[in-house]
């Protein structure tokens, strides 16, 4: 079955965009000298080294780059969702909240920023290690007047109103200490360098986990301008209004050198599924100039580019269409799903429809392995999934409505369980036809 192949393509990507592995690649060491890409660190020349490592793939790039340079390691923050800690005593490691803030994600910071404190005393070298969903995992506001129960609330309605991930970091970045070169300016006298797995868009590394180490964009949204667009100033707590109206305190200006590389990223983990399906005997197709938009925008542009493809190979023939990247997608109801899932539904609604899509498989998922407030990483259906549904009288419009994809697919043994993956370079959607 092409639901099979499917989930096949999937779970041989995961294997190729191993975090450990990517930082293994990029870090060397060789008697007392580190390499990192193309520079070049004699370390008799610094006093220490210091690490921070935020996000869903922190923990793995903590532990990869700890095993290449741990002897020359003084201190490290780790803060990321973790199953266990291996990491030695140099480390401090919390468990910071995902996709809310808590407790140990503003205690994190504070650790962050003493750790910072003494690197820029010692002019030493910091290397920060960032991934997708730091945003949520390490922070703390600029005022002590917004709660964490504040934070939390105001997180909750920025990921759930359907605004763009840079939308939502310009707003973030508006009220914190952290986020838009944060970290970075607290230590200006330490030699810096970060490594990155993105889960943004091509060339907008300064969002990922809100630009912590990076100074953000010479052009991002404006904070309230985003606020009066989804018509959230009467939904956010009256803290976090007063803070945006009368803006955060002006940061120091300086220019600030912090060398930024990419492990792994949605255009590499789509290469690798692309290599991967073409071995299995596909006809593959990757979507030319993706954009995350809405997702009902989004998934009407992926049928209609799917339909096309499979109406122009020959009908013998297989094929593969693979797209990449993030669609914005409200919640509407009360149900257990995410973005991922309702691509999945919303596309399988439409494509039985389409004469020439007899046989298929359609596939999404997040390499983070979490979408939304589901315990999978997405779903896969085919031509028989709603015949399946019928059996079990259940209505796929009502659970759509109801932002509850994922119990469908679940009734259906059709959800796609990993757990978390120590990574996170976006989602990928896999279409097959034959």
């Amino acid at each position: 079955m092409l639901s099979r192949s499917a989930r096949k393509i999937f779970e041989e990507t995961l294997l190729r965009i191993d975090t450990k592995d990517a930082v293994r690649r990029a870090v060397k060491i060789e008697g007392t000298k580190l390499s990192i890409f193309e520079n070049k660190f004699e370390l008799s020349d610094y006093l220490s080294i210091y690490v921070v490592a935020i996000g869903k793939a922190a923990y793995p790039m903590a532990v990869g780059f700890s095993e290449i340079a741990g002897d020359f390691i003084k201190g490290g923050v780790v803060s990321s969702v973790i199953p266990e800690n291996k990491l030695d005593e140099k480390w401090q490691v919390f468990a910071g909240g995902h996709p809310l803030p808590n407790e140990e994600s503003f205690a994190s910071a504070r650790a962050c920023l003493e750790l910072l404190r003494k690197a820029d005393e010692e002019r030493a070298l910091v290397v920060f290690l960032i991934s997708g969903g730091g945003s949520a995992m390490m922070d703390l506001p600029y005022s002590e007047k917004i709660s964490l129960a504040d934070l939390r609330e105001f997180n909750q309605i920025l990921v759930t109103c359907g605004a763009s991930i840079a939308e939502i970091n310009a707003v973030r970045r508006a009220i914190s200490r952290v986020k838009g070169g944060g970290l970075a300016l607290s230590a200006p006298n330490a030699e810096q360098i970060s490594l990155i797995i993105s889960d943004t868009s091509k060339g907008d590394i300064s969002s990922v986990a809100s630009g912590p180490s990076l100074l953000p964009a010479k052009v991002i949204p404006d904070a309230m301008h985003v606020v009066g667009k989804y018509n959230l100033k009467s939904k956010l707590p009256s803290t976090i209004i007063s803070v945006l109206e009368n803006q955060k305190p002006e940061v120091l200006k300086r220019s600030l050198e912090n060398r930024a590389y990419i492990l792994l990223d949605n255009e590499y983990m789509i290469r690798q599924a692309e290599q991967i399906a073409e071995k299995m005997g596909f006809v593959v197709r990757i979507e030319d100039n993706p954009e995350d938009g809405f997702i009902t925008e989004g998934c009407e542009k992926l049928l209609s580019q799917f339909v096309e493809f499979k109406k122009s190979v020959s009908e013998n023939r297989p094929i593969c269409f693979i797209s990449g990247g993030e669609f914005g997608c409200k919640v509407i109801g009360n149900g257990i799903g995410g973005r991922n899932c309702e691509t999945v539904l919303r596309l399988a609604l439409s494509a039985q429809n389409e004469t020439s899509l007899s046989e298929y498989a359609i596939l999404s998922a997040g390499t983070d392995g979490i979408d939304g407030n589901s315990p999978s990483a997405g779903a896969v259906a085919d031509q028989a999934t709603f015949e399946r549904a019928s059996l079990q009288k259940m209505n796929p419009l009502e659970y759509l409505q109801n932002s509850d994809s994922f119990s469908f697919f679940d009734r259906l043994n059709a959800s796609i369980i990993t757990g978390a993956t120590g990574t996170n370079v976006r989602d990928i959607r896999i279409l097959l036809a034959k």
